[in-house]
């Protein structure tokens, strides 16, 4: 079994996107005729842009269109889901976006809400599942879950910890539940800035996504303590999961893509086929694995009841950890 080090090394590694090919995929109509647009809903150099990016490179090879990367970060996700619910149902606008921790828990977190999550959206493929890491300053006396705890609990309300996601926040706030802390959130954009502030001895803690915070990792700049899944990360094999650490409630997210709703049928299932072909390709599935997540191809069926099941699951986040919407 790889070291942690070594087994980080190699997901960093494959950040390196390799090509597909496209000449099995033919053009039997109009669309696409012109550039297509793909919405990420968190700034540059985030995971959640690797991703994009990534999946917005292979359409390329596809689609034989031009795959523009628009980034509208913000409220969450908000602005970005909100901007594709509103724009032309044409095919021209692509919502590659992290599912779970954008369009789920939205109704539940917000109380004003300019779109609907489930029925707004064409939810079209899944992409992968993925986890996050409670991650500490590597220079730290914390090298175990109960030596961190032990600290949290003497601190009370006087530590805090970092969110830069939904995902993150979640699996802190459960894990906060899970031991009785009282250490406060302290919200970021982006995870760069947090990571600075955990360095520096500003933060206790912060669940990162691994993707957007590889170098971190790799360079031993933040130490990973647990995952936020029920079982550990095939990419990070020595880190113990949230359910191994005695926690009940576990967070494995999952990505998507989705359309504004009342795209027509046709665009819609070959978008479907597009995403389902590089989800289901060798280079695709190694480079997902190997940056922290576990490939998922499915189509809209699944997509759906995914939605459907963690806008459920999202209520029952939000009363464990007891917080108020925004």
């Amino acid at each position: 079994m790889p070291t942690r080090r070594q087994a980080i090394q190699g997901a960093f590694a494959a950040l390196a996107v390799p090509q597909i090919s496209a000449s099995a995929f033919a053009q039997d109509g109009p669309y696409p005729s012109r550039s297509i647009r793909a919405v990420c809903s968190f700034p540059p150099g985030s995971g959640a842009d690797i991703t994009v990016r990534y999946i917005a490179a292979r359409l390329e090879k596809i689609c034989g269109q031009r795959v523009l990367v628009e980034n509208k970060p913000g409220a969450f996700g908000n602005i970005a889901s909100e901007f594709v619910a509103r724009s032309k149902p044409d095919g021209y606008t692509i919502y590659i976006a992290p599912g779970f921790s954008v369009l789920a828990p939205a109704p539940h977190l917000f109380r004003k809400l300019n779109f609907d999550p489930l029925n707004d959206f064409e939810h079209v493929a899944t992409i992968y599942k993925t986890q996050f890491l409670l991650c500490v300053d590597s220079n730290s006396p914390f090298k175990t879950i109960p030596q961190l705890v032990e600290f949290l609990k003497r601190q009370g309300d006087k530590a805090s910890y970092a969110s830069t996601a939904n995902t993150g926040m979640i699996s802190s706030e459960i894990f906060k539940a899970h031991h009785g802390l009282e250490t406060v959130e302290v919200k970021y954009k982006t995870s760069a800035p947090a990571v600075n502030d955990l360095v520096s001895g500003s933060l206790a803690f912060g669940h990162f996504d691994f993707r957007g915070n590889a170098q971190a990792i790799t360079s031993g700049r933040i130490l990973p303590l647990m995952s936020s899944g029920a079982a550990r990360m095939k990419a990070m094999p020595d880190v113990p999961s949230a359910r191994e650490m005695g926690l009940k409630h576990t967070v494995d997210a999952w990505w998507s893509v989705h359309l504004p709703g009342k795209t027509p049928e046709p665009v819609v299932e070959r978008i479907e086929g597009w995403i389902k072909a590089i989800v289901d390709d060798a280079a695709a599935m190694k480079f997902f694995t190997t940056t922290g997540a576990d490939p998922l191809p499915g189509g809209r069926k699944l997509a759906r009841e995914l939605m459907v099941r963690d806008i459920a699951a999202w209520a029952d986040f939000v009363k464990i950890a007891k917080l108020q919407p925004m």
